[in-house]
């Protein structure tokens, strides 16, 4: 964009913002809550972690961005427990999430480095024969829609080869979490460029 001589918008040379410009970030109100990444209850002997970066095209963390999961219990339920998302309108603390059960549901912002991450459980096949993974939803700056991926994790390697054998290997890996240790997975989620991540058309 041609650099501005003046601010001012009836001053000669002035140029309007371009849409880069002028979508978000609005998520600072509203959206984040307090616990929202503790999708599994409290004292759940059970419990991962699943954490990563949000990346621009241009490789560089995404601060401002919002991820959201969705996901069955370990028995593959996908009721999860009431009162996720209702906030008291004063002091925006969480009403009806008693931190012991399990939700199914978390939202988090990422941080200054574009960090997120969920506390919650290995999911289960919501149905029989449906190979398990946590849905993600990604909000962030310029974008008008927002994105739709999977976490899958490792030990479900074998089966997302299986259902999705079309797609390129270098491709598969990025729906793939990588095990870090005991308890700790890895996702990254790349909006565009190299090793972008795969997201899904929903229509």
């Amino acid at each position: 964009m041609t650099p501005q001589p003046d601010s001012h918008p009836h001053a000669p040379g002035w140029l309007p913002p371009t849409p880069a410009q002028t979508v978000g970030p609005f998520f600072g109100y509203a959206l984040p809550f307090t616990g929202g990444g503790h999708i599994a209850g409290h004292g759940d002997p059970d419990t991962i972690t699943v954490h990563g970066r949000v990346f621009d095209g241009a490789s560089g963390p995404v601060p401002d961005a919002l991820v959201e999961i969705w996901q069955a219990d370990r028995d593959g339920c996908l009721a999860g427990a009431p009162g996720s998302l209702r906030h008291d309108q004063v002091t925006s603390e969480v009403v009806g999430r008693d931190g012991t059960a399990f939700t199914g549901f978390g939202r988090v912002p990422t941080d200054a480095d574009g960090h997120w991450a969920v506390r919650t459980v290995a999911p289960g096949p919501h149905r029989p024969g449906a190979t398990p993974y946590l849905a993600v939803a990604v909000f962030a700056r310029g974008l008008l829609r927002h994105l739709y991926t999977r976490v899958y994790l490792p030990e479900q390697a074998d089966h997302v080869r299986a259902d999705f054998p079309d797609l390129p290997a270098e491709r598969l890996d990025t729906l793939l979490a990588v095990r870090e240790r005991d308890g700790l997975y890895r996702f990254d989620i790349r909006l565009q460029g190299e090793r972008e991540t795969v997201f899904f058309d929903f229509c």
